[in-house]
């Protein structure tokens, strides 16, 4: 089983050294936004790969971190006792009360997690305990991205309402147009999906991501069995939301915006293609899966401007034609087919 993933992780530890090195900054930030995205695909490859649960909607976690790391932001650069741009724009003349704890950077960071874990906790108690499944479970996390989208848009002075917020100068102190920041960010970003990667990797193969496997392949016979198979399911929904609401906090600085337009309905749906050209039951096929079309999407959107998103439908298609257990599934075949 090591020897299995030794390849991929010698590949991820070279590309965490050698990219700062290689990389132009502009480069770079893109990678680093690669790999932001690829931190909400293995929490997708968490819930959806192994735990059988198509979550289509974690574009709201992620909106979530993103939003508290930019209320951060934004009333750090204020100064005490100032507005962020925006609300001096849309005419608001005190600050709101939802925002003031959010100027402290323990509390903004901790809110970034657990935020979307609560939330998920809550909304993975009510579906779950009523086995709601499939694609009912689907549909309902794909219309809670839509609701917070229309929140988001209709709440102007709270928060920067379609334009979202942007326009990020520092941080802890930071120039964040500075290169060296931005490499920073790039090693912290690379740093937390290594680590995320290794715990759920161990989470995976524990007791309890053996149990999780055997609710996604026959729920009913685990609680036959004295399981519970709505708490198995709420505690992964609730690390997949975790993981996603970091990504958001990672992904403010490292982009600079954040806005409606990042975290609905569409942007969900081609993180979960993402995860399913990547290979949905490896997890370090989620990783690469979001890498790749990331990637794709730059370089397609680059080269040929008017036609780019039918190349990356293109590029889907013919990933899951070829090969429908994902580059994961395919390299897996290959590898046997090696050793046969």
């Amino acid at each position: 089983m090591i020897k299995r993933h030794l390849p991929f992780a010698a590949v991820a530890v070279v590309a965490l050294v050698a990219a700062p090195l290689l990389l132009e900054p502009f480069r770079l930030g893109l990678l680093a936004k690669y790999l932001c995205y690829a931190i909400v695909a293995l929490g997708i490859g968490l819930a959806w790969g192994k735990g059988g649960m198509l979550t289509l909607g974690q574009g709201v976690f992620f909106g979530l971190g993103g939003y508290s790391m930019a209320m951060y932001l934004k009333l750090t650069e204020a100064g005490d006792g100032g507005l962020p741009d925006f609300m001096v724009w849309s005419g608001v003349e005190n600050l709101p009360a939802l925002w003031t704890p959010f100027a402290n950077p323990v509390f903004a960071l901790g809110m970034a997690v657990l935020g979307p874990v609560l939330l998920a906790l809550v909304l993975g108690t009510l579906v779950f305990r009523q086995r709601v499944r499939g694609a009912y479970f689907a549909i309902l996390t794909q219309a809670l991205a839509a609701a917070m989208v229309i929140l988001l848009v209709g709440q102007q002075g709270l928060t920067g309402g379609t334009n979202g917020m942007t326009n990020f100068f520092e941080l802890f102190g930071q120039d964040l147009a500075d290169d060296s920041t931005q490499r920073g960010l790039y090693l912290v970003v690379a740093s937390v999906l290594g680590v995320l990667y290794l715990a759920t990797r161990q989470l995976v193969n524990s007791r309890y991501g053996r149990l999780l496997v055997a609710v996604r392949d026959g729920e009913d016979r685990v609680r036959f069995l004295g399981y519970d198979p709505a708490l198995v399911k709420t505690v992964t929904f609730a690390a997949s939301a975790g993981m996603a609401g970091l990504a958001g906090a990672l992904f403010v600085p490292v982009v600079g915006i954040i806005s409606p337009a990042l975290l609905g309905v569409v942007p969900s749906l081609e993180l979960v293609v993402a995860v399913a050209v990547g290979g949905r039951h490896a997890l370090a096929g989620a990783v690469l899966g979001a890498v790749v079309m990331g990637y794709a999407k730059t370089a397609f959107s680059e080269q040929f401007a008017d036609g780019w998103l039918y190349l990356q439908g293109a590029l889907f298609i013919l990933v899951m034609t070829l090969a429908p257990k994902g580059i994961a599934g395919l390299t897996e075949r290959l590898r046997r087919a090696r050793t046969t």
